[in-house]
């Protein structure tokens, strides 16, 4: 008992520090509305990597990101 007790605690704690460190280390700078977007590389649906600076200066790029959970994806 006391050792599931045990396991229990440290995959919570483990949870809580990994929650923490990816809220508040890892996070880049913020941005304000107005602010150039970073550059950033994705694939496309073919696995292709797009660049976002391939558009700069070419073309309006309009930016949504999905919960993988709330598309079809």
């Amino acid at each position: 008992m006391k050792r599931a007790l045990l396991i229990a605690a440290g995959i919570f704690l483990l949870g809580a520090l990994a929650f923490a460190a990816t809220e508040f280390l890892w996070r880049g700078p913020a941005l304000n509305v107005g602010d150039v977007a970073p550059d950033f590389t994705l694939p496309d649906e073919a696995g292709r990597p797009v660049r976002l600076a391939d558009f700069r200066g070419r073309k309006n790029v309009v930016l949504a990101f999905y919960i993988k959970a709330s598309t079809y994806g």
